[in-house]
C-alpha cells in the first residue's frame, strides 16, 4: 500500500490551515473517490490527508426558497429529503441514479461536486499522453477508445467527461457553493465552479488550494413546476451516463413559461443548454418545440470516432425528458 500522512481535523479553521499550508495536502470526506485516486490509481501524489468527515458541515435546511445543504451531507440523505422530493425532484432522481446505495451512504455532496473525471486514460498512469495529468503531453483519448468521453467543451487538448449526475440538475437550478479558505469565505456561482479544459485541462475548478466547500445553496423551483432527470446508460445499475438531461418546465395554457435544461454525459463540465431554453420559453409544449430545443442544445460538438453517436443520442435524450416532464404524448 502507498503511504500517506493522516490527520483528523477538529474544526474548519484548522482543516483549512493544514491544507492551505501544504502544497501536497488534500481533504478526505466520504473517501469514495479520493482514496482510489491516491492509492489504487496513483494519479494523485500521496501526501497529507486531512479528514474532515466529522466537522459540523452536515445537514439540510430550508431558507425561504433556497435549500441549504451542508457539504458533508451524504447523497442518500439529500435524495431522501422531503423538500427535495416536492420542490426539486430531479435532484433526488439524479442522486438515486448516480451510485449504489452503499456508495450513496458514504459519498458526500461536496465530494460529488469535486469528483475527478472517470477518463480511463487519466486514471491509468501507464498512459503517458494525458494533458490533465501532465500538461503538454497530449490526449490519448482523442485517438483511442472514447465511448465515455465528452463532445461539448471538448477539444484536441482534452475530451475527458465530467461524470457527476448531481451536478446536472444543480447546473440547471443556478445553485451556488460556499467555500472556506485561508482568505476567508466566498460564494461561487455553480456555473463558475468548473473550468472547461481549454489549453490547461489540469485546472478543473476555480477553487484555490486549501479552499473547501462548506455548503451548497440550491434554489427551489416555483410551486407547480415539473422536473425530471433522464440517464441513458449501458446498464441500469452502477454505470455512468452515456447521455443525461435534467429538465424543469412550467406550462400555462399549453405554453412554456419557464424552462431549465442541463446535460450530462456529454460535457467536460456540467452543461447548461441555454440556447435550448430560449427556444422553449414562450413556445407551445409540443414535440416540434422539443425537437427544435434539442437541435439548439447540441451546437458545434467536438467528436472523435468513438463519440459521434452521442450527438444524436443527446438530442433524443433531451426530447424524451421534455416530453416526460411536460406530459406531451403526441
Amino acid at each position: 500500500m502507498r503511504g500517506f500522512e493522516y490527520v483528523r481535523a477538529t474544526d474548519v479553521g484548522s482543516a483549512v490551515a493544514l491544507v492551505s499550508g501544504d502544497p501536497g495536502a488534500s481533504y478526505l470526506a466520504g473517501g469514495t473517490t479520493q482514496l482510489d485516486l491516491m492509492l489504487k490509481d496513483a494519479v494523485v501524489p500521496q501526501g497529507l490527508l486531512v479528514d474532515i468527515g466529522r466537522l459540523p458541515l452536515r445537514g439540510i435546511a430550508t431558507d425561504g426558497d433556497v435549500l441549504r445543504v451542508g457539504a458533508l451531507t451524504t447523497m442518500e440523505e439529500l435524495a431522501a429529503d422531503p423538500v427535495v422530493a416536492e420542490r426539486v425532484p430531479f435532484v433526488s432522481e439524479a442522486l438515486l441514479a448516480g451510485a449504489s446505495t452503499q456508495l450513496r451512504n458514504m459519498a458526500t455532496i461536496g465530494g460529488n461536486l469535486l469528483q475527478r473525471t472517470r477518463c480511463r486514460y487519466f486514471r491509468d498512469i501507464a498512459v503517458t499522453d494525458c494533458n490533465k495529468r501532465t500538461p503538454g503531453s497530449g490526449c490519448a483519448a482523442v485517438t483511442g477508445a472514447a465511448r465515455m468521453h465528452a463532445i461539448l467543451g471538448a477539444s484536441a487538448h482534452c475530451i475527458a467527461l465530467h461524470a457527476s449526475d448531481l451536478c446536472v440538475p444543480l447546473r440547471a437550478l443556478d445553485a451556488e457553493v460556499r467555500v472556506e479558505g485561508a482568505a476567508g469565505q466566498r460564494t461561487i456561482a455553480f456555473a463558475d465552479l468548473h473550468v472547461m479544459p481549454g489549453e490547461r485541462p489540469d485546472v478543473e475548478t476555480v477553487l484555490r488550494h486549501g479552499e473547501m466547500i462548506s455548503e451548497v445553496l440550491v434554489p427551489l423551483l416555483p410551486a407547480g413546476t415539473r422536473s425530471g432527470y433522464l440517464k441513458v446508460r449501458d446498464r441500469v445499475s452502477y454505470e455512468f451516463a452515456l447521455t443525461s438531461a435534467a429538465a424543469a418546465l412550467s406550462i400555462e395554457d399549453g405554453v412554456i413559461t419557464l424552462a431549465r435544461l442541463a446535460l450530462g454525459g456529454v460535457g467536460t463540465v456540467p452543461w447548461r443548454a441555454t440556447e435550448a431554453e430560449r427556444v422553449l420559453v414562450g413556445a407551445p409544449a409540443t414535440a416540434r418545440t422539443f425537437l427544435a430545443a434539442a437541435e439548439a442544445a447540441i451546437q458545434d460538438p467536438f467528436t472523435v470516432p468513438g463519440t459521434e453517436f452521442k450527438v444524436e443520442l443527446a438530442k433524443r435524450t433531451i426530447v424524451r425528458v421534455l416530453r416526460t416532464v411536460s406530459g406531451e404524448q403526441s
